[in-house]
């Protein structure tokens, strides 16, 4: 696919804000489909903006805070594009009983004036946290994370952040860890790391929220030509083949340029004309 926006970018530097590595599958695919050169901040704190476990409450939401650390890296270097990811963990939306990962992108550019934004659910995470009493719960709870190549967080309890150890990924680091808290404490409370730079499987859902990204930076508007035409929300109504009732399926996607504010209805991709009664909630209540 030809990279309609590289002639907006080309040449230009990037300023990727974040201090969890996630640059590692960021810069590759912004450096070869944009043509962009990556810069990765030394002393970027956006963990002032929150933290997964709870020390720094995140006051805003995802969204928010991702804008927030390409402001901050903006203008700490004088730069006038970055692009910055938030996380969110917790129940998925529609499966029950399954965690998710909730990844948004933002790229924000100061000379286009534009923001682009992208977000990627998925059930694929390690997501977990358990209260943990003996070497056998310790044990079970980190092959259940995909130790050691996932790292797994200890303080003596949920709500207690002083003594926490973080990024554990060495055996006997984290059964000394786990003793030194039963001795003192009774127990201990273990946690997957969500942290990027220690959790490869969400790294690989940041991987998919950026090309998802760059599939919308690619998109241009059919008005002002300007990149990041694409789906805001979709419209549902597919109507049922036996009984023609309109369903809870879609039926099209709606576009809109963040620029010109230009929209379009596009009739879902490949759609079928009518949907099967078994998801007809008049024909299958």
């Amino acid at each position: 696919m030809k990279n309609k926006a590289a002639q907006f970018f080309k040449g230009r530097k990037i300023i990727i804000a974040t201090r969890h590595h996630k640059e590692k599958v960021i810069a590759p695919l912004l450096e070869s489909k944009l043509g962009v050169t990556c810069i990765v901040p030394d002393n970027l704190d956006t963990d002032s903006l929150g933290t997964f476990t709870g020390e720094v409450e995140r006051a805003d939401d995802p969204l928010s805070t991702a804008r927030k650390k390409c402001q901050l890296a903006m203008d700490m270097y004088e730069c006038d594009l970055a692009i910055a990811n938030e996380g969110s963990f917790g129940p998925h939306p529609f499966l029950v009983f399954v965690p998710a990962d909730e990844e948004i992108i933002v790229l924000s550019d100061r000379r286009l004036n534009i923001e682009i934004r992208e977000r990627e659910l998925s059930n694929s995470t390690n997501f977990s946290a358990s209260d943990i009493l003996s070497e056998d719960d310790l044990w079970t709870f980190a092959q259940k994370a995909g130790f050691p190549s996932h790292g797994i967080i200890l303080r003596k309890a949920k709500a207690e952040f002083t003594g926490m150890v973080k990024g554990i990924t060495n055996a006997q680091e984290l059964l000394n860890h786990f003793h030194y808290l039963q001795e003192n404490y009774g127990q201990a409370y273990a946690e997957t790391d969500m942290r990027a730079l220690y959790n490869p499987t969400r790294m690989k859902v940041i991987e998919s929220a950026t090309r998802k990204l760059l599939a919308k930076i690619n998109s241009l508007c059919p008005s002002c030509n300007m990149p990041g035409f694409g789906i805001t929300s979709v419209k549902t109504g597919l109507p049922c083949k036996l009984c023609g009732q309109p369903t809870r399926s879609v039926l099209s996607h709606l576009y809109l340029c963040e620029s010109c504010k230009y929209s379009k209805e596009l009739v879902y991709p490949d759609q079928k004309k009518f949907e099967d009664p078994m998801y007809c909630d008049n024909c299958n209540p």
